[in-house]
């Protein structure tokens, strides 16, 4: 029955099961754990440090709430001393994450939470404005719903810790912070923590305060869940044809057989910590999903988002979840229910929404699973699957191009199509393909988006890793609105990307015109110029590094015309002049050059950065960046960027290939060339 499920790909077990099943190494098969709560004091702080180190050498994705680390500025008894906060921890845990390789193939993936009644939330909200800072975290703002109400009621807010508040502030505008954040940055997401709480069907014996990194799985601390897809394009039988029809009881069947074969490897897999082989073994969650969502919805002519298409979504994952629940009961007949399980899991919502005659075997066997359903990104297994849309999400892009490395570690370029679409010219030759049900990412409305995950999470009782997609024209009253209503419908997250200057363009798939080319002509220096020296005192060198930067007049505004950077340690004259003479190039030629900044900062010292001004800064070249972004800021020469078009963005590069072809899907950048994604 498993090798059944196997073929065809019906059945997409998780990446980390597919890589490390049977092949001896010393590796877990779960793709997600959440760690355990970190104490207030160093010693807790970095042995917690050291559990996520081992999780991540394994191959697993890590989540933390760092909310029950006392606030920046807060006393240290004892040593005389002020806390740092919880946010120069997590440059620690970042600073970890690019040094260990998960389970040598992967870099690691991390989740950072934070309260948003935690008195440095505020900091934590604008911390990936830093380009250089957390770059290996997704962060999350976890919101109550006692902060929605004082939002609707224009209410103050308390910003408190260990029970005592420290300030108080206006909801609204510590919301249109959050916002204002994630209009730029597409960071934090939201998790709206008290919802998963209140919908968990082991509230009885848990509480949840963090996610796995890609957010579809809220987890106790040491928690672990592994993860499995069911390919829904693969049931649908008749493609693209009047009767067309996914047959539910090969889904009924498939999912039978999903429950056993994930709940088998609950029992053979690896565990980085012996917490989190007791933590999964007394629980036995279970993460089944979906993948090829929109591509069943084409095949039965149906839009995604549109009334039609909800309604088949909503039939496929209620059989799923009652195939589930009813799998998980007959093997408590078979095994015995999960060490935790309690008959108050009975009144938990999910459990209540079941059908009858599955609630009667529920009452009569017990659970032997205490969560079970979940919707994971799946780039790289839909990938493997044919190009099968990804997850829950729409179609990113019918057809495009991307490069496949051979085994010289040379690269062939080949065209990509959709599943479906590749499907639809098989069978259909050139004929028009139909509007209404071939709709992708780049067509559908944020309210489309919205209704398809609130839609699906009627029916599952952990999460979903889906990103909003948005124009990148869209007002930010109508951004911000997208998570009132994202709240209003019963999602437990939302998760936004709008293409900018800052997060890049998503890649585009149509033919661009050739750019005409312009003769490039550098300014000739005045005479006089004013200019700010800044110095730098590098810990691992004796002498400072001097950076000048001269500025020019232009329409009464001053802009960066020229560097010097100098030092008496001649260690690093040869790449200091390089860099003044290059940067300098790029400051003659104007235009926006916020970039130089951002690269700079961008800069990882293998060796390890140091800690400057009460954060950690990744290198020396960082610490330059930081000095020319400050000198920006101050001559507030920078005028805000030509808005692109849809038609002509700039795609960010992959960190595996470097193609300009890394997309926000999920809730996780993925490569549309290379297929990297560091949360599948």
């Amino acid at each position: 029955r498993f090798e059944g499920a196997l073929q065809d790909f019906k059945f997409l077990p998780a990446g980390r099961i597919i890589a490390g099943a049977g092949t001896g190494r010393a590796v877990t098969l779960f793709n997600c754990f959440v760690m355990g709560t970190i104490p207030d004091n160093l010693n807790g702080i970095f042995e917690h440090l050291r559990e996520a180190a081992l999780t991540m050498q394994q191959g697993g994705g890590v989540g933390m709430d760092f909310s029950t680390i006392r606030p920046a500025g807060a006393p240290v008894r004892g040593v005389g001393a002020q806390a740092s906060g919880p946010l120069s921890f997590m440059d620690a845990w970042d600073a970890m994450c690019r040094t260990v390789m998960s389970a040598g193939q992967r870099r690691g993936a991390m989740m950072a939470c934070l309260r948003i009644d935690h008195p440095d939330i505020e900091a934590f909200i604008d911390a990936k404005r830093d380009a250089a800072r957390l770059r290996n975290f997704n962060v999350s703002a976890l919101v109550t719903d006692a902060f929605m109400a004082a939002l609707a009621a224009d209410q103050d807010w308390p910003l408190q810790f260990g029970g005592v508040v420290q300030r108080m502030v206006k909801a609204r505008e510590l919301w249109a912070k959050l916002m204002r954040a994630t209009y730029d940055v597409a960071e934090p997401g939201v998790i709206f923590i008290d919802r998963i709480n209140s919908a968990n069907n082991l509230a009885y014996c848990e509480s949840l305060s963090a996610t796995n990194p890609c957010g579809e799985q809220p987890l106790p601390p040491y928690g672990a869940c592994l993860l499995g897809s069911i390919n829904l394009a693969r049931l649908v039988e008749r493609p693209f044809e009047q009767n067309a029809i996914l047959d539910e009881k090969r889904l009924t069947d498939l999912t039978t057989t999903a429950v056993r074969l994930l709940d088998n490897i609950i029992d053979i897999s690896r565990y980085p910590l012996e917490a989190q082989e007791g933590e999964a073994k007394a629980k036995r969650r279970i993460g089944l999903g979906v993948t090829g969502v929109a591509d069943a919805l084409i095949f039965c002519g149906a839009r995604y988002g549109a009334r039609d298409g909800l309604a088949l979504t909503r039939s496929w994952l209620k059989t799923i979840r009652d195939a589930a629940y009813s799998a998980s009961a007959e093997l408590a007949a078979e095994k015995g229910a999960f060490p935790l399980y309690d008959r108050a899991m009975l009144d938990r919502p999910m459990l209540k929404s079941l059908d009858p005659d599955v609630r009667a075997l529920i009452e009569a066997n017990g659970m032997r699973n205490g969560c079970l359903t979940t919707i994971a990104p799946t780039g790289t297994i839909s990938l493997l699957a044919g190009n099968t849309s990804s997850g829950i999400e729409p179609v990113f892009a019918f057809s495009y191009r991307r490069k496949r490395r051979q085994s010289d570690n040379s690269y062939v370029e080949e065209d990509v199509e959709d599943y479906a679409y590749a499907l639809w010219r098989k069978l259909k030759g050139n004929d028009a393909l139909p509007e209404h049900s071939f709709v992708s990412a780049q067509t559908l409305s944020p309210r489309e988006h919205l209704d398809m995950q609130a839609a699906a999470q009627e029916f599952i009782d952990s999460s979903i890793s889906k990103t909003v997609n948005c124009p990148e024209g869209i007002s930010f009253e109508e951004f911000a609105d997208i998570y009132v209503r994202a709240y209003d419908l019963g999602c437990k997250g939302c998760t936004t990307y709008r293409p900018n200057a800052v997060t890049g363009s998503i890649l585009s798939v149509a033919a661009a015109p050739e750019p005409e080319r312009k003769e490039v002509t550098l300014a000739a220096r005045p005479d006089t110029l004013v200019g700010s020296t800044y110095k730098i005192k590098w810990p691992e060198s004796e002498h400072a590094v001097y950076i000048t930067i001269n500025d020019v007049e232009e329409d009464g505004k001053r802009r960066p015309f020229e560097v010097f950077i100098n030092s008496k340690n001649m260690e690093h004259y040869a790449w200091t002049l390089a860099l003044t003479r290059m940067i300098s190039a790029v400051f003659r030629r104007g235009g926006d050059v916020r970039f130089v900044a951002e690269e700079l900062k961008a800069v990882f010292d293998p060796r390890g950065g140091s800690w400057m001004g009460g954060r950690y800064v990744p290198s020396l070249l960082a610490a330059i960046g930081d000095v020319i972004q400050r000198h920006l800021d101050a001559d507030a020469f920078v005028t805000q960027p030509i808005v692109a078009t849809a038609t002509s963005p700039k795609p960010r590069a992959c960190p595996k290939c470097g193609a300009a072809a890394l997309v926000r899907s999920e809730g996780c950048d993925k490569c549309l060339e290379c297929g990297h994604s560091k949360c599948s």
